[in-house]
């Protein structure tokens, strides 16, 4: 959904209450969108990406759903992977509450049924222009994931094709691994 209204700011559309009401609001070069939800497939991919990543015991954290404003863009990507030194933290060395003000390390989104797959791209694109070292678009309907890195170009991966991950992350999944993960145990 789009909210047609007079083009605001980055940092008025960040003073609005409902930004983080779910589906989650995103600014996109002064327009207001409203996230699709995902359903069963979205959640439980989501769900399985984090645990998968925070398992790995590595430098870094998986956050579901976490806000990343930077550079005229305040997006919720599906999962935001950030390095732990990088992450904000009150005096009490606690993470901060409003998301973070910088690209993620590493982007995921998983396509739902009714989202817009350009406008997906752009978001992984822009985080990739502002220094993000990894994005990938899960598609379940065509059993794909697009492989986003700088200065490389997109690559398509399917079936027993093995996904690149941030170099201190050691995790080997393939995009069949990430698929089975679509059954009910």
């Amino acid at each position: 959904m789009t909210i047609s209204t007079p083009k605001i700011t980055l940092d008025n559309f960040l003073q609005l209450a409902h930004i983080d009401e779910s589906p989650a609001w995103e600014y996109i070069n002064g327009e207001i969108f409203q996230k699709n939800m995902g359903g069963g497939k979205h959640s439980l991919l989501q769900k399985r990406l984090v645990r998968a990543i925070d398992s790995t015991n590595s430098n870094y954290e998986a956050f579901p759903e976490l806000r990343c404003s930077f550079e005229n863009r305040s997006i919720v990507p599906d999962v935001a992977i950030v390095a732990n030194d990088r992450l904000p933290v009150d005096e009490n060395g606690e993470i901060i509450s409003t998301g973070i003000n910088f690209a993620p390390d590493w982007v995921i989104e998983i396509l739902s049924p009714d989202q817009s797959q350009t406008k997906v791209t752009g978001n992984i694109l822009h985080c990739l222009r502002n220094g993000c070292l990894l994005g990938w678009l899960i598609d379940p309907s065509e059993r794909s994931i697009i492989v986003y890195q700088p200065n490389y170009l997109p690559n398509i991966l399917m079936r027993s094709d093995v996904l690149p991950v941030l170099p201190d992350i050691n995790l080997t999944l393939d995009a069949d691994d990430i698929f089975a993960w679509l059954k009910i145990r």
